[in-house]
């Protein structure tokens, strides 16, 4: 049966797809149907044909899911930022555990559960980052698929003193008639809206702009210490590149400090507005002890850890370990790590290497490193192949994998198969509640290594 747009047929919502839109057969054809829940029967109307598949949306619901949920934010389903507001956040995590384990089994050719599924305690306000975008339409976030902004005076994944700030800056541009960026003509000055807090309750604001100063500037330093008491800085970044990458690389502080403090895992990390840092401490110190237990230290092993960024990963690692050698591609993020493992009290087993994880591999092998651990933190990505095959010619014992997507994880691990390691352990951490992102970690093991 060949399916016509426009037209509604039944369907059973069977499960979701990697962005947690249901997924339903209807003909023989896999059709993705937005706002589902699993288990749900529906008529959906068909929006668009493809050669593989169709998308469509619910038309009737007949048989409602007991895990639906009315959805508790009024922007839901226009803005692109949350995917599993319409559902219990039960139903949420085991649709996440079913992702990595379809990755993992149809990408990987592996039949690896995921063992245990890392839920959050908190799941609303948990964002310790947020770039809003910034247009004629507003300061929020952008449309589904779009570059639409949405003008969102609040979101539930952010605390509400990041919405404060917001407003600041939004009535201040109105005041004084700051034009925003426009993406179309490279015009306009406001680009986005920056805001980085802590445990502590403090913040850091960074405005980025088509430009290299502020018109009244002063006025908006002023205005925003006496509305935010938790204030620590105020930075503008010039980023005058017609280009979709939020940051420039030009930096000047308006007031106050360039940074933030932030504790993990037992230590502390000084944090500049380009630092990557997980969004959700308290599930990255979950992430990080899974990391931790599956490297089996004993405080006798070297261990290297690709793509340290700031040092995180290495320095939760480091007191469990004779040596770890860190290595990062950005030179900030690596003068940024030894600081932070001359902080901690840790530089005397920390080593810390700029360049690309591949090149460095290769240096350290050459070196005569042999370490007993690897860690791999890449990025979306994931590895490239010259260093999955430069990690098995080092030929550790254990590999752990703290993945952010699970399918260019399980490609990875099909490599390493063919290398001679094994998946022997897969665990899901939900660093992202609410939206369709989940952190996975994996043990591998060099088959006959003891």
């Amino acid at each position: 049966m060949a399916l016509e747009e426009g037209k509604i047929y039944p369907a059973h919502i069977e499960g979701y797809a990697s962005d947690g839109t249901g997924v339903a057969r209807v003909g023989g054809m896999v059709v993705f149907v937005h706002g589902a829940v699993r288990g749900e029967d529906a008529d959906i109307c068909i929006e668009h044909v493809g050669h593989n598949a169709a998308w469509a949306h619910m038309a009737a619901l007949h048989t409602p899911s007991p895990a639906r949920r009315e959805p508790d934010c009024p922007h839901y389903g226009q803005c692109g930022g949350c995917q599993f507001r319409h559902m219990t956040y039960e139903e949420e995590w085991n649709a996440k555990r079913q992702r990595v384990e379809d990755a993992l089994h149809r990408l990987g050719g592996l039949d690896l559960p995921v063992s245990a599924m890392h839920g959050a305690q908190i799941t609303q306000g948990y964002r310790n980052k947020v770039q809003f975008p910034v247009s004629s339409s507003g300061i929020g976030y952008y449309r589904s698929r779009t570059h639409q902004v949405i003008d969102i005076p609040h979101c539930h994944l952010q605390p509400q003193v990041d919405s404060l700030c917001r407003q600041v800056v939004a009535d201040w541009m109105k005041q004084y008639r700051i034009p925003p960026y426009q993406e179309k003509t490279g015009k306009g000055l406001v680009r986005h809206l920056y805001l980085r807090t802590n445990q502590a309750g403090q913040v850091l604001c960074c405005l980025i702009v088509n430009g290299r100063q502020l018109p009244h500037g002063d006025e908006l330093v002023e205005a925003l210490r006496r509305a935010v008491p938790s204030l620590v800085g105020v930075v503008l970044n010039a980023n005058t590149r017609k280009t979709n990458v939020i940051l420039g690389t030009e930096y000047l502080t308006l007031w106050g400090q360039d940074w933030l403090e932030e504790t993990l895992c037992g230590h502390t990390f000084r944090l500049s507005v380009p630092s990557f840092f997980q969004i959700n401490q308290p599930q990255t110190q979950v992430l990080y002890g899974r990391a931790v237990e599956f490297a089996g230290l004993t405080g006798r092993e070297t261990v290297v850890d690709l793509y340290c960024g700031i040092g995180t990963i290495s320095l939760t690692l480091a007191p469990h370990a004779a040596q770890v050698i860190g290595v990062e591609v950005v030179p900030q993020a690596i003068e940024d790590a030894k600081e932070n493992a001359r902080h901690n009290g840790l530089a005397d087993k920390t080593r810390f290497l700029c360049g690309d994880a591949s090149q460095l591999a290769l240096q350290l092998e050459q070196e005569g490193i042999t370490p007993d651990v690897v860690v791999v933190d890449p990025p979306r990505k994931g590895l490239a192949p010259d260093v999955v095959d430069t990690i098995a010619r080092m030929a550790p014992p254990r590999v752990v994998y703290v993945s952010c997507d699970p399918a260019t994880l399980a490609r990875d691990l099909k490599r390493f198969a063919g290398l001679g390691y094994v998946a022997q352990r897969a665990e899901a951490v939900d660093l992202f509640p609410r939206t369709a992102h989940v952190e996975t970690v994996v043990r591998l093991s060099k088959l006959n290594a003891k």
